[in-house]
């Protein structure tokens, strides 16, 4: 349904974020499994807990517009969410995918800072307060998260080079023992006809 207010778009997207944060909640869980630090499993299932206080927290806004919470279909975070499970199951190294899990985990709050920040924009223009300093505490907790996946990448992506690099170094010694090995010279098949060049 096309939106021919503020209001209505402002309601169009809390539904949005409301589909995105239960998409978030079925597939963090996947992710979770996945991970092999420590510490990226325990900021991810802490996040998990947040991001079902956060859909609440839309739900709550729509009651109080009296709104219905359901029907829309977050088709950017759906498309987000693919591709970031497709980039991780094709990974077998651990560190990688490490690696490639806080990238994807990023790309998802970056997306939902973009959609908070502005249903929080749209609550403050219609005066809805009370619902804006609500989506202003989620946009807060997503920064935050960002913040604590950046400080993890700073580790775990090294992490992740230095493997790589253990990799090329292997490879780098297969090529320079190749290497060392004299090759053998080739006859010539002049040498062996016997005949010279003659110098005109």
């Amino acid at each position: 349904m096309a939106a021919n207010s503020l209001r209505e778009l402002y309601v169009e997207q809390l539904r949005d974020l409301y589909d995105a944060e239960q998409q978030i909640i079925k597939a963090l869980p996947k992710m979770i499994k996945a991970v092999q630090s420590e510490e990226l499993r325990d900021a991810l299932t802490e996040h998990l807990e947040v991001t079902r206080e956060q859909a609440e927290r839309v739900q709550k806004i729509c009651q109080e517009l009296d709104e219905d919470v359901t029907g829309e279909k977050c088709k950017g975070m759906e498309g987000v969410l693919k591709e970031g499970s497709e980039l991780v199951e094709d990974i077998d190294d651990e560190r990688v995918r490490d690696a490639a899990i806080i990238a994807s985990a990023q790309r998802v709050e970056h997306y939902e800072m973009a959609g908070y920040g502005t249903a929080r924009t749209f609550a403050t223009l219609l005066g809805y307060d009370d619902a804006a300093e609500m989506l202003e505490e989620t946009l807060g907790e997503e920064k935050e998260a960002d913040q604590r996946l950046s400080e993890l990448a700073e580790q775990l992506n090294t992490v992740a080079l230095e493997e790589g690099e253990g990799h090329g170094e292997e490879a780098g010694k297969g090529e320079a023992e190749a290497e060392a090995i004299p090759a053998r010279p080739k006859r010539s098949t002049r040498a062996k006809a016997g005949g010279r060049k003659r110098v005109a």
